[in-house]
């Protein structure tokens, strides 16, 4: 859209004003929907320290709806800060770090709240978290083979069969 002021007769098309449309594509990681905000929560448990995987599948979930996940991963690198697009991503790495802060327990967002940018903080959780435990690895083992049906009805025996299974197989794809 062209801005030119008709009472100017002295102006020329080259002097017109070319107003860039703020509005981003829904489609673009810089994208915030109007409903976002920094107080929401991505996952309905917050992580406490246990069952790390399950609560990073979750987050990832929430992120891929809102198309985020190039931040955490890195892949939506932070512009110059001349860059028009610098101040957009600013705000979104301050909202994906806010909805991840709101994800874990009070303790844990405590001791990661000063990571400099999203990449940071879900490093720092991976390195603290996501790290492949043989003994881990062992418990779920064993927990398969000990596993019976006792009083489960066959649907919840096999969904807690397959719940192993699926935690094992993850685990050892890290090795």
């Amino acid at each position: 859209m062209a801005v030119f002021d008709q009472t100017d007769a002295s102006r020329t098309t080259t002097d017109v004003e070319i107003v860039v449309n703020p509005m981003l594509d829904p489609s673009d990681p810089l994208y915030l929907h109007p409903s976002d905000n920094p107080g929401a929560m991505l996952v309905s448990v917050a992580f406490s320290g246990i069952r790390y995987r399950s609560w990073k599948r979750a987050v990832l979930r929430g992120l891929s709806v809102k198309n985020k996940t190039g931040f955490i991963s890195g892949e939506c690198k932070r512009p110059d800060p001349q860059s028009p697009k610098f101040r957009q991503w600013d705000r979104c790495d301050d909202m994906e770090t806010s909805w991840i802060l709101n994800s874990l327990s009070e303790e844990i967002a405590y001791s990661v709240e000063y990571a400099s940018d999203v990449v940071e903080l879900w490093k720092e959780l991976e390195d603290r978290y996501d790290q492949t435990n043989g003994a881990r690895l062992y418990q779920i083992q064993k927990e398969i083979n000990d596993l019976s049906q006792g009083v489960l009805n066959i649907t919840g025996y096999y969904t807690k069969l397959k719940k192993l299974w699926e935690e094992m197989s993850t685990l050892s794809a890290k090795k």
